[in-house]
Formats: structure tokens, C-alpha cells, sequence
């Protein structure tokens, strides 16, 4: 690249490639090939970190990548050294080259001028960096970027070194590294770089953001060192598991909180990819870090959503399994710990259990009786709690009295002392609460059917969060549940009550007025000689026009069976205004009975509804009823047979029969069709027969059934209902 032989003009670099240097002695060792250099031998790079050894490697670099050429000129401008990436990138080998003057083989006449020019500069400055054509071997002409530069060796003599490239080449290598830099700079998820050791190599501007803290605080340091309140140990073991398997980990969410927020929990999706440099040499881990902290509340939002509508949902199982006021009570008290509150407790007012009016005068105090209480955990809350069962005084500025008086949730997110004095009965009982740890208070009132009946109490102490109006909602959701399931028990009781001390004395009279339905009934004892039995029948008008046709007998006879039947006619007669299903109706009979002496009994329960035409019908160990269309014969209803009320746990199920105009129902006791001579399949067929034949009146039918049907060695009392829809 040197200019003419013996002339100055002759002894420049091709394309300011190289720069005047020193004759090379002939005598000396050539110099090693640059460790930046491409090909050209052993890369020498450093070991393992602390071992401060070099590790050999024929793995290519970013140099390798860019082909760089080395070219050293004497200070005539001949070529003494040749790389071997000179040989790639023009086309000469070493033999071709070495000895021959730069400007006569690299240069194109054409630019002979501007090349002397570009060595004089060298020369006297000492450097040169640009582009310039230089020629290859098959005669085409590349475009090459050059870094030029004069070398002095011991000797005093200089030398011209030329390092260079291919242009294009190095422009698209610059276009992809600004691109990056723009990219890494700009992108608004964090970006960080941490080396084999896990500790921070650089981050970008969107990570300094996420993490509150400057890319200086990061450099040098680990995960724990900087985010404390993170699981730094579970993220640096993901860490290490992608350094060694090169297996990327994916948008894997963290929770914690940064420094400079120390009192939020905020939610990543990081993910982690190994680096390596060309060659496959692993040179430490990319993280990328997305803030997807609204994206993770919305999801516990919806996770405690869903948690509240199951809530919901198992209350609506849970809460009045039974018609025992006590028992219901303590499952909404159970139902609400620990979802809800720490410390639980059901509260009536004292009116309300007595049968009176629940009103409360403005200033005026309360009575309220505790009926349950519940804890999610042992704590000293609950002896401040009034005793279940025994009737408490509450002034008007409690606020379990202020909540039943206004119908409306009452609310403390933050307990303080004033608020303390209005939760507690008295001052011990604040102590206690106090030393508890109650922090947030909610009260919501129990309303069933427009009446207020008391206060579900709840309180937090170990759980941590406040009060909020979701729960205020939620707690008034369940409240308004089991305040029915509460009211059908009070009313349950109070008629319970009265029906303990009353006997049965006289059957039913068929209701007036009953709406679509005409009906007629007999009651017709047993035999003279035989105890009176436990059959009976009852017509019930209830809510919207509907009819309870019920027809049952108590096992057994005397006046036991009396006293029992006359126990299940009330309670059946109280469970039918509860508006109940026929099959709810005789699973709480069930349970009524297993307490009762004797505590076994069959029973048939029907509703008709006029508006629908419908009548739902179950039955529980009785004999079917029968049905007979207006135009048609007579059938047994298909219904499942049921165990007898007083066996326990058996599930029922009710049937629903569609009725028209004209058609009749039969129900009846055992005692009709039941013979000590003839088995029972036989007589029912004999009932079916004789209902085949339609009478001039109900009352007929009544009257022609027992006539035929009761005769002979018949012992047992008998029930009869037979009811016909009105067009």
C-alpha cells in the first residue's frame, strides 16, 4: 500500500491504510497476531472469575464477526506483515503480498494522489480513521474502513499499521448495536444484565423506575442486597438453574415490595435467558422485569370475589339445616370465622324472641339476648362477649343497639379507644378486647320479612386488614340469609311451644273459600274395642292462593299416638306458612319426630297451586295417593316411597302433577285399604276399581269408599281427603 519503489509519492498507504513505520529487522521474530484479529490463531481470554488465568479459544467474537484485516507497511511503503484476515477480505495470501508495494497492488491508479496524500498525513500526524477503495485479487473494488496508525519500534524506525474492515459490514454491526442500545434504553420493561456471579452488570432507565432505585445502586450488587423485601432466595435459585441449563424461565410472577415503597405489595412477571457470546461461552444472565402489579390485584380481586360468592353459596347449605333457633345461630356464627371476622357472635333482641315488637325508641336502650358466639381461635375476645342465652342491657350508644335501631350496617375500620367504649358492655370487657387486639369492627343487622330481629357482631384482632364496605356487603348478605333461616326458627319454636302443651281435640273443618279446590274429608276411628290411633288429615290455605292437602298416620295407638299426632298436625301447620317445598316440609317433620314418643309416623304432603295448575307432592313411607283425570280413570301417582318420619337422615323428593278441571286427588291413611286377610296390592287395585265410578258429590266418594272398603275385621282408624279442581 506503499507508494512507488525508492519515491516518497510511492511509499503511502493504500487508502490511508497504513501508517510510516520502521524497517523491520530481518533477524527478528514477527510479531504475534492481534488477539482482536480474526482466525489467525489462539484467542488468549481470561478464565473463571478469580483465577485470574487465560482460557484458549477458537470460539469467534464480535472481531471475528467484523473480519478485521491487519496490514503492517516499512516506511517505503512495502507490505512486511500480512494477517491472514487480510487474506480473506482481499483476496492475496501472505506470498502474494509480502514485499510488494501497498499502492501498486491495493490501489486503483485513479487514486494513486489521494492515497500518497492520506500516508504524508499519517506521517506526520500519526493517525488517519476513514474509508477508502481498495482493490481485491479478482480485480473488484471494496470499500473499507480503516484505522491507521505510525509505529515507532526500539530501533527508531517506523512502521505503518492498518487495521481495517469491510464498510458494510461494520455498518449493519453499528446499525444492530444502536438499535439495541435504543431499544434497551427506551423499552418500558426493565431491562438488567447481571453477570455469572448474579450480581448486577447494568439495567435500563425502566428498570431504575420498577425498582425505585439508580442504575448506580444496582451495579455490583445481588438481589437480597437490593430488594430485601422480595424472595431473593427462590429468584436466585431460578437464576443459577438458567446458568446451567441455558433453559429460559418465562414470565414467572414475584411478589414483594421495593424500598421505596416499603408498605405496598406489588406483583413482576420476570423472565431470565442465559447470555452467551458467539463462541457459546456463558457470560451471565438477561432479566427482563414487566410491573404487573394492577394485573395481580385485579386477579385478587377476582380470586376474593369468587371466594365471597362461595361463601355465599355454602351459607345458603350450612345455615338452617334445622328448625332448632340455637342450632341456626351457630352456623351463621361459624360461617363467618375465619372468612370474615376473628371473633363472631348472634345477637336477638330480647322482644323479638318473646314474640313482641322489635321497635326501639330513639334514646332508648335494648335488651338483647346473645345466641351464639364463635372464635376463630382461642383469645380472651370471647369472654367479653355476653353469655349465650341470658338476656344483656345495652345502652343507646352501643353500637350493636344502634345498628338494630337504625336497620343499617355499622362500622369501624379503625378501632380506637372511643369506639372501644362502644363496642365493649363495660370497662373489663374493653381490657379484654383491648388486650385481644381488636383493631376493626362491623356490625349488620338480622331483618327477615321487614323486622329487624338483632345483630350479627364481628370483630378482627389477629387478621390484619380493616374493615372494608365489600365486607360491610358481603356480612349483610349473609345476614339477610340466615335472618329467614333465624325467623322460620323463632316462629318455629314459639309455635312448638304452644304445640307441647296442647292435645289434639278436634279435626280439622274444611277452610271456605279455598281457591280452585273443593274438597271433602272424613276422620273415621277404629273399631269399638281398639285404641284410638294417629291418623289424621289437614287442608291448609296458604300464601298465593296454594292449598296443603296433608294426610298422615303416627305409628302405634293410644293416647301416645294421639298426643304425637296432634304434635305433627301443629308443626306441619307452621311449616306449611314458612312457605316451604313438601320435601322440606317433611325433612324438618322428620327431624320433629325423631324427638317425639312414639317417633315414628307416614305422612303425605301436597300443594296445589291454582295459578300454575300444578300440585307438588311427597311422600314419606305413606301409600300413594290417586289421581283421577277428568277424563280418564284412576292411577297411582308414581312418587318415591320415602322412609316414615322419625328414621333420620333420609333425603325426600317431591313429584309435580299437572291437574286440569275435573280432576280429583285421593289421599288417604293405611286403615282404608289395609285387611289382615287380603294383601295390600290386592286392595289398592279394589280402591283404583271402585274410584272408576264417579259419585254426584265429593262427599259421596267419601261416604261410598268407606263404606265399601271398611268392613269386616278392619281394627285401624282411618284419614280420607278427596279433592277436586274447580274449572
Amino acid at each position: 500500500m506503499g507508494g512507488a519503489e525508492g519515491t516518497p509519492a510511492d511509499r503511502g498507504t493504500a487508502g490511508g491504510a497504513a501508517t510510516t513505520g520502521a524497517r523491520a529487522d530481518p533477524g527478528a521474530a514477527a510479531p504475534e497476531p492481534s488477539a482482536g484479529a480474526a482466525g489467525g490463531g489462539t484467542r488468549a481470554r481470561a478464565g473463571p472469575a478469580g483465577t485470574g488465568g487465560v482460557e484458549p479459544s477458537t470460539a469467534e467474537g464480535l472481531l471475528d464477526v467484523l473480519g478485521v484485516a491487519a496490514v503492517v507497511l516499512d516506511a517505503e511503503g512495502r507490505i512486511v506483515l500480512w494477517s491472514p484476515q487480510a487474506e480473506r477480505l482481499l483476496g492475496y495470501t501472505a506470498e502474494e503480498a509480502l514485499g510488494q508495494y501497498a499502492a501498486h497492488v491495493l490501489v486503483a491508479e485513479e487514486n494513486h494522489d489521494a492515497v500518497l496524500r492520506l500516508f504524508e498525513q499519517v506521517m506526520s500526524s500519526g493517525a488517519w480513521a476513514g474509508d477508502f477503495p481498495v482493490r481485491h485479487k479478482d480485480g473488484t473494488t471494496r470499500l473499507l474502513e480503516f484505522r491507521n496508525m505510525r509505529l515507532l519500534d526500539d530501533r527508531g524506525d517506523y512502521y505503518a499499521l492498518g487495521l481495517a474492515t469491510d464498510r458494510a459490514t461494520l455498518r449493519r454491526v453499528e446499525r444492530d448495536l444502536a438499535l439495541s442500545v435504543r431499544l434497551v434504553d427506551q423499552s418500558p420493561i426493565g431491562l438488567a444484565v447481571l453477570d455469572t456471579d448474579l450480581r448486577y452488570v447494568g439495567v435500563n432507565a425502566a428498570l431504575e423506575r420498577i425498582d425505585g432505585l439508580s442504575a448506580e445502586r444496582h451495579k455490583g450488587r445481588r438481589v437480597a442486597e437490593l430488594l430485601p423485601f422480595v424472595d431473593a432466595e427462590a429468584a436466585e435459585e431460578a437464576m443459577r438453574s438458567v446458568l446451567v441449563s441455558g433453559v429460559p424461565v418465562l414470565d414467572r410472577q414475584m411478589v414483594g415490595r421495593i424500598p421505596a415503597d416499603p408498605g405496598t405489595d406489588r406483583a413482576w412477571s420476570v423472565s431470565l435467558y442465559r447470555l452467551e457470546d458467539v463462541g457459546g461461552r456463558v457470560l451471565g444472565l438477561a432479566v427482563s422485569v414487566i410491573d404487573v402489579t394492577d394485573r395481580y390485584r385485579a386477579a385478587r380481586e377476582a380470586e376474593r370475589a369468587r371466594d365471597r360468592l362461595a361463601l355465599v353459596a355454602d351459607a345458603s347449605v350450612r345455615i338452617g339445616t334445622t328448625l332448632d333457633l340455637e342450632q341456626t345461630a351457630r352456623e351463621l356464627a361459624d360461617i363467618a370465622v375465619p372468612e370474615l371476622a376473628d371473633v363472631a357472635a348472634v345477637d336477638l333482641l330480647d322482644t323479638v324472641l318473646e314474640g313482641r315488637p322489635s321497635r326501639i325508641r330513639g334514646d332508648g336502650p335494648a335488651v338483647i339476648r346473645a345466641l351464639a358466639v364463635a372464635a376463630a381461635y382461642p383469645t380472651v375476645a370471647v369472654q367479653a362477649a355476653d353469655r349465650p342465652g341470658e338476656p344483656a342491657h345495652y345502652s343507646a350508644d352501643r353500637l350493636v343497639t344502634q345498628c338494630v335501631r337504625t336497620a343499617r350496617p355499622v362500622m369501624v375500620a379503625e378501632v380506637d379507644d372511643d369506639a372501644l367504649s362502644c363496642i365493649a358492655r363495660d370497662h373489663h370487657a374493653a381490657d379484654l378486647l383491648a388486650e385481644a387486639g381488636l383493631h376493626s369492627y362491623l356490625a349488620v343487622p338480622l331483618i327477615a320479612r321487614g323486622e329487624v330481629l338483632g345483630a350479627l357482631d364481628l370483630k378482627r384482632a389477629r387478621n390484619p386488614l380493616p374493615f372494608t364496605e365489600d365486607d360491610a356487603l358481603l356480612a349483610s348478605e349473609l345476614a339477610a340469609r340466615a335472618a329467614v333461616c333465624i325467623d322460620n326458627a323463632r316462629l318455629f319454636r314459639q309455635q312448638r311451644e304452644t304445640a307441647l302443651t296442647l292435645q289434639r281435640s278436634l279435626l280439622p273443618e274444611t277452610p271456605r273459600h279455598l281457591v280452585g279446590l273443593d274438597v271433602a274429608s272424613r276422620y273415621q276411628p277404629a273399631g269399638a274395642g281398639s285404641e284410638v290411633g294417629g291418623d289424621w288429615f289437614d287442608i291448609i290455605p296458604m300464601d298465593g292462593g296454594r292449598t296443603a292437602l296433608v294426610v298422615g298416620d303416627v305409628m302405634g295407638s293410644g293416647i301416645n299416638s294421639a298426643t304425637t299426632m296432634g304434635r305433627l298436625r301443629t308443626a306441619t301447620q307452621t311449616l306449611s306458612r314458612l312457605a316451604l317445598g313438601p320435601a322440606e316440609v317433611l325433612r324438618h317433620l322428620d327431624e320433629i319426630t325423631a324427638g317425639l314418643q312414639p317417633s315414628l309416623a307416614t305422612c303425605v304432603y301436597a300443594v296445589y297451586d291454582p295459578h300454575r295448575g300444578q300440585c307438588r307432592v311427597c311422600t314419606a313411607g305413606h301409600p300413594p295417593p290417586v289421581l283421577i283425570r277428568a277424563d280418564g280413570g284412576p292411577r297411582l301417582l308414581d312418587l318415591p316411597t320415602g322412609a316414615p318420619l322419625g328414621v333420620g337422615g333420609v333425603p325426600f323428593h317431591d313429584v309435580t302433577a299437572e291437574l286440569s278441571p275435573g280432576d280429583r286427588l285421593v289421599l288417604y291413611t293405611d286403615g282404608l285399604v289395609e285387611t289382615r286377610d287380603q294383601d295390600i296390592d290386592t286392595r289398592l287395585g279394589r280402591l283404583l276399581e271402585l274410584l272408576r265410578t264417579p259419585d254426584p258429590s265429593l262427599e259421596d266418594t267419601c261416604d261410598r269408599l268407606l263404606r265399601e272398603l271398611r268392613h269386616g275385621g278392619n281394627h285401624d282408624d282411618v284419614a280420607l281427603l278427596v279433592a277436586r279442581v274447580r274449572p
